[in-house]
């Protein structure tokens, strides 16, 4: 019989906000997958920017494949190859709850059922983020426009981003109406309800906890502000090449009040165990159904959230907070072979390798070119390197990751970012441009040129 998958996939989840990689977000559902599967510690995101990346995940291009370099306005055409296609081919009924952004979030996305459909996913219920939900029409919207609801969500927007948007404040939606929990109930209810002969691929995408912070109560209070881990702090610029991590620096200079951050994590903390518990829900229904035995798992975010390291709110950099992101993945066949302590690898894995693994776990096959990498090999032999280094892209640079190294180079190659990640994680002492490491830079950057060069899409 083969085995159903569960994608599970927030926005704007760091790395470390789950209690199975941090100390700090509290997460028993996740920290369960973690459990039962395999943890990548080394998961780094195509771009770290919504756009880009999400059109990866689907299509296992890079944006240097498709264009697509930050949150411009792009709808992926119809007769796009991904892998959600290539799922439903191998017998799958394929289902989506929540947010893709893989065409502009604006007008009225009931309108556009049929362009999910040939994306390859059969039934949808498709949301816009937190900041495109003020605005564009969905069928949570309207039921928070039939509420009474919807004109004061509009009202808080509008509020928070002319005025302070990292603005700490409970959503003036009820907790049962929080875009969060309507994504993860809608799943649930599909579920539940689900009496078709083909095994399911359900992709539930939630749209937190991507900010503004606005985590409704009870969840808002949970975490102690002072008790949060403290930001990374921006260290001196140096002499070295710019980039565009240092453009942002230069534009985005939030004014923190004094245990600001520490409210920004709290609340940010509290959206993540919100999304938990709605995974929890899910998971019951899948036990309810005798199915969680043969049902693989997968979790993922899009890419992080700085939270206040480096003096940055929001992504769209290649430091930790921003391009490192969470992936579970758990399998029948791990479960039946569970290990008495926790699976890890380390190895550089890429966001786009998940489409790959999917396909794979479902006995499909991916027809086009592309560059994601199935994760099953590793997924039995976790101790192996599935890849040498891993890549990011955003605003025309490229960064590299490898287990000793980050380098990032901007739009003119140069090398603006060099970190000794093994010895020094945090990423504070930037070594882009001294003499000493200079030999390595030239090694990275090959590294880099040559990845490139094999990864070019081949026109007939």
């Amino acid at each position: 019989m083969k085995p159903n998958i569960l994608l599970l996939m927030t926005d704007q989840q760091r790395w470390d906000a789950m209690g199975c990689s941090g100390d700090w977000a509290q997460t028993p559902n996740l920290d369960r997958i973690a459990s039962e599967g395999v943890q990548f510690t080394n998961c780094v995101t195509t771009s770290p920017v919504c756009i880009p990346t999400r059109l990866s995940l689907a299509t296992g291009l890079y944006p240097h494949n498709t264009g697509v370099w930050n949150n411009m306005h792009h709808q992926m055409p119809a007769e796009t190859p991904t892998w959600m296609q290539a799922v439903r081919e191998a017998g799958y009924r394929t289902s989506l709850f929540g947010k893709t952004h893989l065409h502009p979030h604006s007008g009225d996305l009931r309108e556009r059922e049929d362009l999910m459909n040939a994306y390859g996913l059969d039934d949808v219920d498709e949301i816009g983020g937190p900041r495109a939900s003020a605005n564009v029409l969905s069928h949570m919207t309207a039921a928070w426009q039939t509420k009474g609801l919807w004109n004061a969500y509009r009202a808080d927007y509008r509020e928070r981003f002319s005025n302070k948007p990292h603005v700490v404040r409970s959503s003036v939606l009820p907790l049962e109406d929080y875009a969060d929990v309507y994504v993860g109930q809608k799943a649930k209810q599909y579920l539940k309800r689900y009496d078709r002969p083909e095994p399911w691929c359900c992709w539930v995408s939630f749209g937190g906890p991507h900010e503004p912070w606005d985590t409704p109560e009870p969840y808002a209070s949970m975490y102690a502000p002072e008790e949060m881990p403290p930001a990374i702090p921006r260290p001196p610029a140096g002499e070295r090449p710019r980039g565009h991590l240092d453009r942002l620096m230069e534009q985005v200079n939030p004014t923190f009040e004094e245990g600001e951050i520490g409210r920004l994590r709290a609340n940010y903390a509290g959206n993540v165990t919100l999304i938990d518990a709605q995974i929890g829900e899910i998971l019951d229904v899948i036990q309810a159904r005798g199915e969680l035995e043969n049902t693989i798992i997968v979790h993922c975010s899009d890419h992080g959230e700085m939270n206040g390291d480096y003096g940055l709110i929001y992504k769209s950099n290649f430091l930790n907070g921003a391009v490192r992101i969470p992936l579970l993945v758990r399998t029948p066949k791990a479960l039946a072979a569970r290990r008495t302590t926790p699976v890890v690898c380390d190895s550089p894995v890429e966001w786009l390798d998940i489409g790959p693994t999917l396909v794979e776990l479902a006995g499909g096959e991916l027809k086009h070119r592309q560059f994601g990498k199935s994760l099953c090999a590793v997924l039995a032999q976790p101790e192996t390197t599935h890849r040498d280094f891993a890549i990011s892209e955003i605003e025309g640079e490229i960064m590299l990751l490898n287990r000793q190294w980050k380098i990032a180079l901007n739009a003119n190659g140069e090398a603006y970012l060099l970190f000794d990640v093994q010895n020094e994680p945090d990423e504070i002492q930037n070594l882009a441009g001294r003499p000493e490491v200079a030999d390595v830079e030239t090694e990275l950057r090959l590294q880099i040129l040559e990845r490139l060069v094999e990864t070019q899409l081949r026109h007939p």
